[in-house]
């Protein structure tokens, strides 16, 4: 069988079940709206690409940000901790009754305050990759503190509860 062949026959369904078996962070996505305004969306299809020069991508499918990102020039990703769920729920379709972001502007990028880590992005490319649209930043703004993150893990919000040990290293 082809590979072709084999990747017709996974069931999308399978393969969202076995993909949320990779424990993610959870950021929020935000741009420049035509209007001027904000937008924002919940997303976890983020990662980091390079180094030298510092390089991060988010992976978009039909969506209104995806939209804004083809025309636009710039994103920024707020990390959210493990205290952000109602923000992640909110930027993720699910509105949350009085809830009101005032969203901190660091030169041309706006954040969601409270996270975790705070990455500004100028889009450097964009790759059409099967029914999404990956979105190359490079970096020109960063912050982080220290934290408990928030966490998706087979579809549901999950804590982090580790214990340290001593020389344990992963490269």
């Amino acid at each position: 069988m082809t590979a072709t062949a084999v990747a017709a026959a996974v069931d999308p369904r399978r393969f969202r079940a076995a993909l949320g078996r990779f424990a993610t962070g959870v950021t929020v996505i935000t741009a420049r709206a035509p209007d001027g305004g904000v937008h924002g969306m919940t997303a976890n299809g983020f990662l980091s690409v390079s180094l030298d020069p510092p390089l991060v991508l988010v992976s978009l499918g039909g969506c209104t940000m995806a939209e804004y990102l083809r025309q636009g020039d710039r994103y920024a990703v707020t990390v959210l901790s493990e205290d952000q769920e109602t923000l992640s729920r909110h930027f993720g379709g699910r509105a949350q009754p009085g809830l009101s972001v005032r969203f901190q502007w660091r030169g041309e990028h706006p954040f969601v305050p409270g996270g975790l880590a705070e990455i500004g992005c100028r889009i450097v490319d964009r790759h059409p990759a099967g029914d999404h649209v990956l979105f190359i930043g490079e970096v020109e703004h960063l912050e982080f503190r220290d934290g408990a993150p928030l966490l998706f893990y087979t579809g549901a919000y999950r804590a982090l509860h580790v214990g340290l040990t001593e020389d344990v290293f992963f490269y």
